[in-house]
């Protein structure tokens, strides 16, 4: 069950950040015999942020391992905006805030580990997923029922849908 909090939290969002390992994917990387390395991304977590554009909502990637593969998903994604390889996430945040006029409160940021915390600490809605560190879970404001790279993205993103009243206008088309 929900909170009344939680949903007046989600009511104000306008823009989502979310992180890349652990909370996209489920946190591992795989290298190939190449040197490759591979990510596994759920296909509900990008629907839903596909969700979230159709009614004016941006979404931003803030993450501190630089990768190909982060910009490959962003570009799929249509993410408003993608940093790679800030060890300190502080510093993009504070380009989002300039970028697109948001102030925190009215912003919402995914995290598992402990280089997220000073988001967390600065936004109006902080969301940890269930395998994040206890550090995180312990200041989220949410924390999702389904793990990092498993659906949790796309949870937060019908929880603001629906708290934001706006569910039926981005999924009407499926239902004519």
């Amino acid at each position: 069950m929900i909170g009344n909090e939680t949903v007046e939290r989600a009511r104000r969002v306008k823009l989502l950040i979310t992180d890349i390992d652990g909370v996209m994917t489920d946190g591992r990387i795989v290298y190939s015999v190449y040197g490759d390395e591979l990510k596994f991304f759920d296909v509900t977590d990008g629907f839903g942020i596909s969700l979230l554009h159709r009614v004016g909502i941006k979404t931003v990637i803030i993450t501190a391992k630089k990768s190909r593969i982060v910009k490959l998903r962003a570009r799929d994604l249509k993410v408003a905006k993608a940093y790679a390889g800030h060890l300190d996430k502080r510093i993009p945040f504070n380009d989002v805030l300039k970028r697109f006029k948001i102030p925190p409160e009215d912003i919402c940021f995914i995290g598992d580990d402990l280089i997220d915390i000073p988001i967390l600490k600065q936004v109006g809605f902080a969301v940890s997923v269930p395998n994040g560190m206890e550090e995180v879970k312990s200041i989220a404001h949410h924390v999702t029922t389904k793990p990092g790279g498993r659906g949790a993205v796309r949870e937060v993103c019908e929880l603001i849908l629906k708290s934001q009243e706006k569910w039926d206008e981005a999924t009407s088309r499926y239902f004519k």
